[in-house]
């Protein structure tokens, strides 16, 4: 089994998100993955999506109206988001009723 040893650990720089996420990488690099893989950001407003902030040095992104938390370890490693189908109805339940 081989391991995987990190010269520089990755921190977030920036982030853009339309119809995908795209974060960059402090060493110049850039991940994107679809929206569809984080439903509460592929279902928030452009405005909601805009209202990031960096955690830490950079270890990960939070999106404080959306309750939503991305690491940098999950994106290099190609994880989606865990969130399960009935919490998530739960969660869009509450934003129509927020937004109506």
């Amino acid at each position: 089994m081989t391991t995987l040893v990190l010269e520089i650990e990755p921190a977030i720089s920036g982030v853009v998100s339309d119809e995908e996420l795209t974060v960059n990488l402090a060493d110049g690099r850039s991940i994107s993955v679809p929206l569809a893989w984080y439903p509460r950001l592929l279902y928030a407003s452009p405005k909601e999506r805009d209202n990031w902030q960096l955690l830490g040095d950079g270890y990960a992104i939070e999106w404080p109206d959306l309750d939503e938390h991305i690491g940098i370890e999950g994106l290099l490693a190609g994880r989606r988001s865990s969130e399960s189908v009935k919490s998530l109805q739960r969660w869009l339940a509450s934003r129509k009723v927020r937004f109506d």
